[in-house]
């Protein structure tokens, strides 16, 4: 063990945030002979955190007694805790340490305290990382190699580590920028960022520290980024990977995977290898041709075969909430693309279609949305908004699509939606009460008024451009709110 984690033996060492990143750091605390204790303002997670063996402390009583941290040898903290969070304020300024979930298990491993080190290819990007990164498992599977899918996906790194059987040697790791900010030491054996669009600016202040945050995948042996993207694109020269190569949808160069024809083709870790059939790629289209590029780029940094990224890709199948098909009620194709949480990520699915009634909102956590919106206007059927930020979207479509149909679907709530302004006193925008409707009813109203703005061969296409943590628990209750509402629709309805 190195002496950094030596030196917790004893010591107590506090975790900020009792959510699955928190609680997964507790037992590897207690493995290494720290004392633990856990503080956070939900007191059922404390709970949870407590059974775990660890000490539990209110947030707010903790920050309004600054003398309480001098005993914590160090400070875990959750991703979602800013670097200007009030705690993490008084901790560096009584220098103490401090280290993200993704940090500390970076360490663990290195010190190889659960065995051998593994081999870490992270995935990172605005958009697109949980798609590339289950695309990469699949790869790696179909190499034959133990492996798993970790990180911002679902299961912790540091419970990955953990696990004896199957033993994982190589992990596909999706991180946030969030968790890349926390954690400076990471030094993956291959890295990718997909891309870069405006989101999460309220966390990081402003655009280069986001950028920055997600230029740690670029630190080491292999970088690797995506060359159609404007920010992306330009990072070669800002990566600190020992090698850096590129991905795009065009024909590659020396140096870069891409598409010739209808194949997916690798001239940076080979003269000219075909990994694939662009047809073997699900999600179908420009991003999901994208995301197999990268991961492809991933698997061949470690010398992964060209017949097993074609095994992998054909294998993939796309996960839910991600452009997928709901249903069809009177020639009207139903699309639910909830984890398209920021205006980048909406982009894509609604380039994708020819005529589209577009629901939207929630938070927009500091983006912006009116290149979007100039952009898509010509394919606007009709607009259907709900959530805090609605009236930014409403805006928006009054500036650069003034033809289209608005429809603002509005709870009465003070507290979940911003006011509009006087540029969405237009004819083309109408207000539909739904006082004290939750986030599950909006939803219905939202799919009942979309359905009556779309004609037959239309798609009415949920892509929010925002987060849904205003009205619903997380991006996946809104998109089964969508699919209940459009089931409920076609009890209505007539099938094609």
């Amino acid at each position: 063990m190195n002496d950094e984690l030596e030196r917790l033996r004893g010591r107590a060492v506090l975790v900020a945030g009792a959510g699955v990143s928190g609680r997964a750091t507790i037992e590897p605390l207690t493995d290494l002979g720290a004392h633990v204790t856990v503080t956070d303002r939900n007191e059922r997670a404390l709970a949870e955190c407590a059974a775990l063996g660890a000490r539990t402390v209110d947030l707010d009583s903790l920050v309004d007694d600054p003398a309480a941290l001098r005993e914590f040898a160090l400070v875990v903290t959750s991703p979602g805790f800013p670097p200007d969070a009030p705690l993490l304020s008084r901790a560096a300024g009584a220098a103490i340490p401090i280290w993200g979930d993704i940090e500390l298990s970076w360490r663990i491993d290195r010190a190889e305290v659960y065995g051998p080190a593994r081999r870490w290819l992270v995935v990172t990007g605005t958009n697109g990382k949980t798609t590339t990164t289950m695309m990469l498992q699949a790869i790696l599977e179909a190499a034959g190699l133990g492996s798993v899918a970790c990180g911002n996906i679902g299961l912790s790194v540091l419970d990955a580590l953990r696990r004896d059987e199957p033993r994982a040697d190589v992990l596909a790791v999706e991180l946030s920028s969030f968790q890349l900010h926390w954690a400076p030491s990471v030094r993956p054996e291959a890295g990718v960022v997909l891309n870069i669009a405006e989101d999460h600016l309220d966390w990081h202040g402003g655009i280069e520290n986001y950028i920055e945050a997600k230029l740690g995948a670029l630190t080491g042996a292999v970088g690797v980024i995506g060359l159609d993207d404007p920010i992306a694109g330009g990072l070669g020269d800002r990566s600190r990977a020992v090698v850096t190569v590129g991905f795009t949808l065009g024909y590659p160069q020396e140096g870069e995977l891409g598409i010739s024809g209808e194949l997916l083709v690798d001239r940076a870790f080979a003269d000219s290898a075909v990994l694939a059939r662009v047809d073997d790629v699900t999600p179908p289209g420009p991003a999901g041709l994208s995301d197999a590029l990268a991961a492809a780029a991933l698997a061949r940094a470690i010398d992964v075969p060209a017949s097993a990224v074609h095994d992998g890709l054909r294998r993939h199948r796309v996960g839910p909430h991600r452009a997928a098909p709901v249903g069809q009620v009177d020639g009207v194709e139903y699309i639910d693309d909830s984890k398209a949480t920021n205006p980048h990520a909406a982009r894509s699915s609604l380039l994708a279609r020819d005529r589209v009634v577009w629901i939207a909102g929630g938070l927009l956590k500091g983006a912006r949305v009116d290149d979007l919106v100039a952009e898509v206007a010509p394919r606007l059927s009709g607009a259907v908004l709900l959530g805090r930020d609605a009236g930014e979207i409403a805006d928006a479509l009054a500036r650069h699509a003034p033809q289209v149909p608005v429809v603002v679907v509005d709870t009465g709530d003070d507290e979940a939606m911003t006011d509009a302004t006087s540029e969405t006193d237009t004819a083309s925008v109408r207000r539909v009460a739904a006082p004290g409707a939750d986030g599950p009813a909006a939803m219905r109203v939202a799919v009942r008024e979309a359905a009556a703005l779309a004609s037959p061969g239309e798609t009415v296409l949920l892509a929010p451009a925002a987060a849904s943590l205003d009205m619903f628990a997380d991006y996946a209750e809104r998109g089964r709110s969508f699919a209940s509402a459009v089931e409920e629709l076609r009890g209505g309805g007539t099938q094609p």
